[in-house]
């Protein structure tokens, strides 16, 4: 339909324009580069190893608490820095910083080491999570393939989790022939992602110093596009309840679950990895829900899918809860990639994009953060079954405010790239 924004479109789930060979290669390096950057090896026994380093629960927990509110801190200050230097070097500088991090543990085990190394990685995870989808979605752009943007994001993230699930597993071994190898494999794959972003192209316009401004003027900029576009923020209000869900689930509850449904401790990493696996492919093939369903309402469906997922949880037993939370993470494969385009999609054009992907992001941290604490007294009253069924319920209330929203206030579009490129070529047959 003419002059119909591609937010609101269907997503396509097949006739893709042919991809270009400079497309190609910018698909082929983000995946190299989502999949090294992200490759802690050190992540399933972090707790384990600076136990073994001296650290008391206090100190740990402590550490992660300065960690989150680092990172809540960084995002907005390298979102600037991306909009100002541009995409491809603040994914450089993310790179080297991660590999910095990764390191510290090894020449410094101890707890000034450890906070060094969680602070840094708030730094080197915070320069690249708006520059990343950023770049990617300006660079395709460029190649006039916009819409194979929505399955490189996909599969872009479902090669991180594969890989996580394949490596993950040879940790233990590994440490059993040297102990810091998890940190050092790690430094390695964040030294090897560096790699790959040297080798991306360079955006025409996107680098060259045109922007002289000044941090606080592109900070209150952003602000502004923010303020002045509603539809932005209704996008981004959608996506912080995708996400939340997603990680409380994922990072706070998944234990909890497995325990209170007794399921033995040794059994926790073989469904970490089957709900890993279940992600993986539901992020590799977000086509596969059709072309149905307007991408907003499909987040929508989908977010309601994960909160209903999670409440029945509360009315089966141990094999029902391992594959509700299968289903759980499959529901967030298909939702990341199709609500990361939603959102690049209701960036207005000329907008700073890499500071108000920050802005999404240091708002679902925060929110993250304030649910976890809940979260926390739920648990400690042992009351789980309320904790879920509550999460689905505020889940479905922010679905209908947002779909309410957009039905009664009608907030202004920002016209698309693809949209436009398509009428400007209209125009042209007419004429």
């Amino acid at each position: 339909m003419k002059g119909r924004v591609p937010f609101l479109r269907r997503s396509p789930a097949e006739g893709r324009t042919p991809l270009t060979a400079g497309a190609r290669r910018v698909i082929a390096l983000n995946n190299g580069f989502q999949l090294l950057f992200n490759l802690l090896w050190w992540m399933p026994v972090f707790y384990a190893y600076q136990r073994q380093a001296g650290l008391s629960d206090a100190q740990i927990f402590g550490i992660q608490s300065l960690y989150y509110i680092a990172f809540c801190l960084f995002e907005i200050p390298t979102g600037l820095v991306a909009d100002r230097i541009g995409a491809r070097n603040c994914l450089r500088a993310g790179a080297v910083v991660m590999t910095a991090a990764n390191l510290a543990p090894v020449l410094s085990p101890d707890y000034t080491g450890f906070l060094v190394h969680f602070l840094a990685i708030a730094a080197g995870r915070s320069l690249t999570s708006g520059a990343a989808s950023a770049y990617l979605y300006d660079a395709l752009h460029a190649e006039g393939a916009d819409d194979h943007y929505l399955h490189a994001e996909g599969t872009a993230r479902a090669l991180g989790l594969a890989a996580k699930v394949m490596c993950w597993p040879l940790v233990g071994p590994l440490m059993a022939l040297s102990r810091p190898t998890p940190y050092l494999l790690s430094a390695v794959s964040a030294g090897a992602s560096l790699a790959c972003v040297m080798a991306l192209p360079r955006l025409v316009g996107a680098e060259s110093g045109g922007r002289r401004s000044g941090v606080w003027r592109e900070a209150g900029r952003a602000l502004r596009q923010l303020r002045g576009s509603p539809w932005l923020a209704l996008v981004m209000v959608q996506g912080v309840a995708v996400f939340t869900l997603s990680r409380i689930c994922q990072v706070n509850l998944f234990q909890p679950i497995l325990i209170d449904q007794g399921i033995p401790e040794p059994s926790h990493g073989g469904v970490l990895a089957a709900v890993t696996v279940a992600e993986a492919v539901g992020a590799a093939r977000p086509q596969w829900l059709g072309r149905k369903l307007q991408p907003l309402t499909m987040v929508s469906v989908l977010s309601l899918a994960m909160a209903v997922s999670l409440a029945g949880i509360t009315l089966g037993g141990p094999m029902a809860a391992v594959a509700l939370l299968c289903l759980f993470s499959a529901v967030t494969g298909f939702a990341y990639p199709i609500q990361r385009k939603l959102v690049n999609d209701a960036v207005p054009p000329g907008a700073p994009r890499a500071t108000l992907l920050s802005v999404e992001s240091i708002i679902d941290r925060a929110v993250c953060a304030l649910v976890a604490v809940a979260a926390g007294a739920y648990l400690s009253a042992g009351r789980m079954d309320a904790l879920l069924w509550r999460s689905a319920a505020v889940t479905a209330a922010v679905m209908l405010a947002v779909h309410l929203a957009v039905l009664i206030g009608r907030p202004r579009r920002p016209r698309p790239p693809r949209a436009a490129r398509e009428e400007r070529q209209e125009a042209v047959g007419h004429a």
